[in-house]
């Protein structure tokens, strides 16, 4: 069983484009502050693209979920 770490686990870098992915938890040590990202919807297609070692240990950033949204749309849509 998988269990969430006490801190978050100091990652700020985006898995997908290696740039910054602005996550709040990683930015102050702690999980009870607000982050753009719990509103966030995130594709399985887009999460699927994640390398495995990263997979539930660094966060997308708004760029790579808006890309990933948008990608999703047009395969809905086409």
């Amino acid at each position: 069983m998988d269990s969430c770490p006490a801190t978050p686990l100091p990652a700020p870098q985006c898995p997908l484009c290696g740039g910054p992915n602005g996550c709040a938890a990683v930015a102050t040590g702690r999980f009870d502050v607000p982050c753009w990202c719990s509103e966030q919807s995130f594709p399985p297609a887009l999460l699927a693209r994640l390398p495995p070692d990263a997979r539930g240990k660094a966060c997308i950033c708004r760029a790579c979920a808006q890309a990933g949204l948008s990608t999703a749309d047009r395969s809905v849509a086409g």
